[in-house]
C-alpha cells in the first residue's frame, strides 16, 4: 500500500525512503555542502540555523554543512570555522535542533584545507604548492599524521555531542585528504605514500578511527574524489579501490566529488550541462554495495528523478538549488516545478561571495543566508504601487510586493516579461537564465500582480499610485569615434534579438560582461555545448568513459562561427573583472574559439575598409564586416524628472539606478529589499 502511494507521487525514486540501517532517511535529497560564511563566527549561528531550518521544513532529508576543520592547520582561513574543543561544540545544538525540529537529519562536513590554506600555517602531505594560494604548505611528519586522523575522529565525537546525525568526510576537490590519494602531491616514502594501498591509508584510517569513536549508529558520509580532472590524477581502477576500502573502514554512503579546485574544467557553472557527472556515479554503482550520491548540476525534478530512476545513484546531491529555493523539495512532492525558483548555476551571489569572504547569498533569492533579516511580511497598511519596468529587478519589486498584500500593476513596453534576461537565456551556456523568467512568470499569476504589457507608462498613467517604482533599464551607451553611425557599426541589443545577423568578421567595443557574452554567442553554433553533454565533454576534454588518469582527455573544439577580436580601451587583460569563480571560464572558451582580446585600444574610425585602430601606439586595420557596440550602458530614467515634478515621491532599482556594469544580483536584492520595506 505504501509503495502505491509513492508510484503515485509525480517522482517516485526521489521521495522514496532511504534505509541505512540504523535510521531511515525520508527522502533521495541531500542538501550537499557550500560553505556560507556563517560557520566562522559564534554570533552567526542563529542565522545559520534559520538558513537550515528553513530547507528543512522545506523537505529535504539530509543536510551537510559547511566545513569545519578538526584542527586550526586545516583552516581553510585565519580563524575559520573549526571544531576542536567540547566548548566548540555546545554552539552547535541550535543548529541541530533547529533542523530535527522539521523531521530532516544532518551531517557535519569535515574538511582539511590542507595545501589549499589561505595561511602560513598550512600542511600537506609533501612540500607541494598550490597554484591557486600564496603558502606553501610544511610536509606533515608521520606523528603530525597521526596527529591529524586522531583530531578528525575527536572532531566527529564532539559533532555527535553538537546533536549531529553524522559527518561528511571530504575527501574530494583537492583538499587534504585528497592530497593524500594523488601521486601528484603525495611524494612521501612512509607508510603514508608510495602505491594506491599506501596513498589511501590516510583517508581509511580516518573513516575506521571516526567509526570506532562514533559508534555504529551514526551516518558517515565519505566524498570520494570519482573525477579528478587535474593531469596526473588517480585513474578509474584507483577510484574503484578507494572506494571499496572506505567501505570496508566503515562508511555510510558514498557522495560524489568532481574536479579540484585547481582544474582547468568547469564542474557547477551553468554553461555545464545539467547532471553531467551522473554517468561517474553510476559506474561506481557495480562496485561497491553502499548507497551513492550523484551530484553536480542536477537542478530540477526531473533531473533527479531520471538520475535516481536510472539506478545510477540512490540519492542526488544539491546545495545551490535549495539556496534557490528553499521549498524546492515539498513543491517537488506537490507535483509543481513551474514553483522551484531555479538555480541558475551562475555563481554571482554564493561562491563568488564566499571567495571574497563575504556571506553567501543567491541572485535569484537574496533571502538565503539572510532569514533572520530579510523577511516579506504582511503590510500593515494595503498600498497601490506602480512597478515600471519587467525586468529581472521589476519583477523582484513586484512580486514581493504583492506576496506581501499590496495591490501592484506592472507596466512594460515589450511584449514579454524579462528586459535583460531575454537577452542573457540566448547566449550559449547562460540557457538557464529562462528558467527565472519561467519563475517570475508563474509569481506574477501566484501573487495576483496585474501586468500591463505593450503598454508604455506616462505619468498620467502613474497618477494615484501610492509607490511609484521605476525599474526602466538600462540604454546602451554610445560611442563617439569616427565612423560611429557607419552601417557596420551595430548594438548588440540588435544582435541578441536577432535583428541584425553579423558577417563572419566582428569586432566586439568592450571587454565586459556583456562582451564576453556577445563573443561567445558569434563564436558558438548550434546545438550549445550546455545542452549537449558529449559536445561539452569534448570541448573541455573530458574522457566520457571517465577511465583515464583524471578524467582528461585532449579537447577538440569545433571552429568557430566567426572570426572575432574582442577589445577594450583599458591596457591590461580582457576579462580580468569578471566573476571569481566563472571569469576564467569565459576567457577560457573565447580563447579556445581563436578570439583576439586586446587591451590597450585607441579606437580611430570605421568605414568601408574596416577598423582602424591604435595598438601601442601602432596604427592596425582590422577588415572585419561588423563592429558591434558593448562599451557600457546608461540608466534609462526619462519618466523620473516628470514624476518629481509632478510632486511624486519615486524610487530607482536596478539599472534605472545604476547601470555602470549590469547586475543582476545587486538588482534583484535591491527591488526584494525595497518591496519588503514599503
Amino acid at each position: 500500500m505504501i509503495a502505491d502511494r509513492r508510484d503515485a507521487l509525480p517522482y517516485p525514486h526521489l521521495f522514496a525512503p532511504l534505509d541505512l540501517g540504523f535510521t531511515t532517511l525520508r527522502n533521495r535529497v541531500l542538501m550537499g555542502s557550500m560553505h556560507t560564511g556563517l560557520e566562522d563566527r559564534k554570533r552567526d549561528f542563529p542565522k545559520l540555523a534559520a538558513y537550515f531550518a528553513e530547507r528543512a521544513a522545506g523537505g529535504v532529508a539530509l543536510i551537510v554543512t559547511g566545513g569545519f576543520s578538526p584542527n586550526f592547520e586545516g583552516w581553510l582561513t585565519p580563524f575559520a570555522s573549526r571544531l576542536a574543543w567540547p566548548w566548540e561544540a555546545r554552539k552547535h545544538r541550535q543548529v541541530t535542533d533547529a533542523v530535527h525540529g522539521h523531521g530532516a537529519k544532518i551531517c557535519l562536513q569535515l574538511l582539511h584545507a590542507g595545501r589549499y590554506a589561505y595561511h602560513p600555517l598550512s600542511v600537506a602531505p609533501s612540500k607541494v604548492k598550490s597554484p591557486i594560494t600564496p603558502f606553501t604548505p610544511r610536509a606533515l611528519t608521520a606523528r603530525g599524521v597521526e596527529r591529524t586522523i586522531d583530531a578528525y575522529a575527536t572532531a566527529a565525537r564532539l559533532a555527535r555531542e553538537g546533536g549531529y546525525d553524522g559527518v561528511e568526510v571530504m575527501g574530494s576537490e583537492g583538499y587534504l585528504i585528497n592530497q593524500f590519494l594523488s601521486a601528484r602531491t603525495n611524494r612521501r616514502d612512509d607508510r603514508w605514500g608510495g602505491d594506491v594501498a599506501a596513498r589511501m591509508r590516510f583517508a581509511t584510517e580516518i573513516v575506521r578511527r571516526v567509526r570506532e569513536a562514533c559508534g555504529a549508529d551514526f551516518i558517515i558520509i565519505y566524498r570520494l574524489s570519482m573525477l579528478e580532472l587535474v593531469p596526473d590524477g588517480s585513474d578509474w581502477s584507483e577510484i574503484v579501490q578507494q572506494a571499496r576500502a572506505i567501505e570496508a573502514a566503515g562508511a555510510t554512503l558514498i557522495n560524489t566529488g568532481i574536479g579540484w579546485h585547481e582544474a582547468r574544467v568547469p564542474t557547477i557553472a551553468t554553461s555545464v550541462p545539467r547532471a553531467a557527472f551522473a554517468g561517474v556515479t553510476a559506474k561506481l554503482r557495480p562496485h561497491v554495495s553502499l548507497p551513492l550520491v550523484a551530484t553536480n548540476r542536477i537542478n530540477m525534478p526531473d533531473v533527479a528523478e531520471a538520475v535516481l530512476a536510472s539506478g545510477g545513484a540512490d540519492m542526488v546531491s544539491m546545495a545551490r538549488p535549495l539556496l534557490a529555493d528553499p521549498e524546492w523539495v515539498n513543491k517537488a512532492r506537490a507535483g509543481a516545478p513551474q514553483a522551484i525558483n531555479t538555480c541558475i548555476a551562475c555563481n554571482q551571489a554564493c561562491l563568488d561571495h564566499v571567495f571574497q569572504r563575504k556571506t553567501a547569498s543567491c541572485l535569484v533569492n537574496p533571502r538565503a543566508c539572510h532569514e533572520t533579516e530579510l523577511n516579506y511580511l504582511p503590510a500593515t497598511t494595503r498600498k497601490r504601487v506602480a512597478v515600471v519596468g519587467a525586468g529581472p529587478a521589476g519583477l523582484a519589486c513586484a512580486t514581493v510586493a504583492a506576496q506581501r498584500g499590496h495591490e501592484v500593476v506592472l507596466f512594460d513596453r515589450a511584449d514579454r516579461i524579462g528586459g535583460q534576461f531575454n537577452l542573457a537565456w540566448k547566449i550559449p551556456g547562460k540557457e538557464e537564465f529562462g528558467e527565472t523568467l519561467r519563475w517570475f512568470d508563474h509569481r506574477i499569476r501566484e501573487t495576483g500582480v496585474s501586468l500591463r504589457l505593450s503598454t508604455e507608462a506616462t505619468p498620467g498613467m502613474l497618477a494615484g499610485f501610492d509607490e511609484i517604482v521605476l525599474a526602466t533599464g538600462v540604454t546602451p551607451r554610445r560611442v563617439d569615434f569616427e565612423g560611429h553611425d557607419h552601417p557596420k557599426v551595430v548594438g548588440y541589443v540588435e544582435v541578441l534579438r536577432g535583428e541584425v545577423v553579423p558577417g563572419r568578421r566582428v569586432a566586439i567595443v568592450g571587454a565586459g560582461g556583456i562582451g564576453f557574452d556577445v563573443g561567445e554567442f558569434l563564436v558558438q553554433e548550434t546545438p550549445s555545448p550546455s545542452l549537449d553533454p558529449a559536445l561539452w565533454m569534448r570541448e573541455w576534454g573530458v574522457d566520457p568513459s571517465f577511465e583515464s588518469a583524471g578524467g582528461l582527455r585532449p579537447p577538440r573544439v569545433d571552429p568557430p562561427a566567426r572570426e572575432v577580436w574582442l577589445l577594450q580601451r583599458s591596457p591590461g587583460r580582457p576579462g580580468a573583472r569578471l566573476g571569481k569563480t566563472t571569469g576564467w571560464i569565459h576567457r577560457s572558451t573565447l580563447k579556445h574559439k581563436g578570439v583576439r582580446m586586446v587591451g590597450g585600444v585607441e579606437y580611430v574610425a570605421v568605414d568601408d575598409e574596416g577598423f582602424h585602430l591604435r595598438v601601442d601606439g601602432q596604427p592596425q586595420l582590422l577588415p572585419v564586416d561588423h563592429v558591434l557596440v558593448c562599451a557600457g550602458q546608461e540608466p534609462e530614467r526619462s519618466l523620473a524628472a516628470p514624476l518629481q515634478a509632478a510632486g511624486h515621491r519615486i524610487h530607482l532599482i536596478g539599472g534605472a539606478d545604476v547601470a555602470a556594469e549590469l547586475d543582476a544580483r545587486r538588482a534583484i536584492a535591491q527591488a526584494s529589499r525595497l518591496a519588503a520595506g514599503l
